[in-house]
């Protein structure tokens, strides 16, 4: 295999967390193929034997090519939501029309039609930091802000996504009640039902954004999540940024933060957060009763 096979080989196996990043961006598949593609002309321009990450290297590539292709479209006052609902999903050669399907899903119209009133570089921290935990020294330079400046960025459009999500109680009833059959099949050691609760397709991610780890589907993620049980006693339900999650706090500390995004009464997928910065930057809420 010569050096141009092996870097598209590497490249191939960040495509699909690419793809996400950019459909939560542009809200488009065509558009996110578009962005993809440029990435790749880019690193074919580039020196990779200097690049000492290739997923966050292509993550913050991926980014900025997002972040241009929003300015120009809210120049031209492009009604995003119009694109979106209008493209149909580019399959291309290595598209997966199941899978491109289930991002479209797991997205939403409700949330795309937030992530539209976002400015760009709100939208770009948000989905960077909060969809896929990238930290916000590596999203500052994106946005051309300092850190702290790129924390409050994300944190108003966290209000205005939270916001909405607290007005549509029967998705909250629904989260909960996913994240309970999560909660309790951990805690029972339950493979069978952790499975029954989990999407196929589910993507698990751990702290640290794309380059950091991550596991697909079902059977790989109940397999690790069973060892949840060990820690499980001191788990309890919250709103995580508005949306039920489970924090586990011995000594009164949250010391890890569980992030579920659930689509029809399954978990899609999960962040495990355990970066006491990035643990400190969550807006967590200790979940009250809520009508089952």
């Amino acid at each position: 295999m010569n050096e141009h096979e092996l870097l598209a080989e590497q490249f191939e196996a960040n495509r699909t967390d690419l793809r996400a990043v950019a459909y939560r961006m542009l809200g488009s598949l065509s558009e996110a193929d578009d962005a993809v593609q440029e990435a790749w002309l880019r690193l074919n321009r580039a020196a990779p034997s200097g690049i000492e990450n290739l997923a966050a290297w292509l993550t913050t590539v991926v980014g900025r090519v997002c972040l241009d292709m929003l300015r120009a479209r809210r120049s031209r006052r492009e009604n995003a939501l119009e694109t979106a609902a209008a493209d149909p999903p580019a399959h291309g050669e290595h598209g997966d029309p199941e899978r491109e399907a289930l991002l479209a899903d797991s997205v939403g119209l409700a949330l795309l039609v937030v992530l539209d009133t976002l400015d760009p570089a709100e939208r770009l921290a948000f989905v960077l930091h909060d969809m896929f935990a990238v930290p916000f020294n590596d999203i500052a330079p994106i946005v051309e802000r300092t850190p702290e400046a790129t924390r409050q960025l994300a944190s108003r459009a966290r209000r205005r996504v939270r916001g909405a999500d607290r007005g549509a109680d029967p998705d909250l009833v629904r989260q909960r009640r996913a994240v309970e059959a999560f909660l309790t099949a951990a805690r029972e050691g339950d493979f069978d039902a952790l499975v029954a609760v989990l999407d196929p397709g589910i993507v698990a991610r751990s702290d640290g954004g794309p380059a950091a780890s991550l596991v697909r589907g079902a059977t790989a993620v109940a397999q690790g999540a069973v060892t949840f049980a060990a820690i499980a006693g001191a788990a309890t339900l919250a709103l995580v940024d508005g949306r039920v999650g489970v924090i586990s706090a011995p000594g009164d500390r949250p010391s890890r933060v569980l992030k579920f995004t659930v689509v029809a009464d399954r978990v899609t997928e999960l962040v495990v957060i355990t970066d006491p910065d990035r643990l400190r930057e969550l807006d967590l809420e200790l979940l009250g009763s809520v009508e089952r």
